[in-house]
């Protein structure tokens, strides 16, 4: 069992920046891919960033390519989501979640464990 708690959230201008946080504890976390996913109201989630369990292979959506980078550290049982340049468009709840595979996946279907989601809200 994992356990999930996402940070950082938060209301920023457009063309601002916010650094998103997600905090794991209970099996070992270097064992799971990550992924950030977003939801905004009406809308499904879909997957923004993905990475693999060492770092070494990231994915990214077209919609926030070059502007957000997804990160993790092992050591400290976090993954990390530094978004640049927001947009009002990114405005949504983002989840972290795990994936009991070494390799990431950018469906959210194949993820296993899920945090309670962070607002993001980006003012034009």
């Amino acid at each position: 069992q994992v356990q999930l708690v996402e940070s950082g959230g938060g209301l920023v201008q457009a063309g601002g920046s916010l650094r998103l946080s997600c905090a794991a504890s209970g099996r070992t976390f270097s064992i799971y891919a990550m992924g950030w996913f977003r939801q905004a109201p009406g809308k499904e989630r879909e997957f923004v960033a993905v990475i693999n369990w060492i770092g070494s292979t990231t994915h990214y959506a077209d919609s926030v390519k070059g502007r957000v980078t997804i990160s993790r550290d092992n050591a400290k049982n976090t993954m990390y989501l530094q978004m640049n340049s927001l947009k009002p468009e990114d405005t949504a709840v983002y989840y972290c979640a795990a994936r009991q595979s070494l390799a990431a996946s950018t469906t959210p279907n194949e993820y296993n464990y899920w945090g309670q989601g962070t607002q993001v809200t980006v003012s034009s």
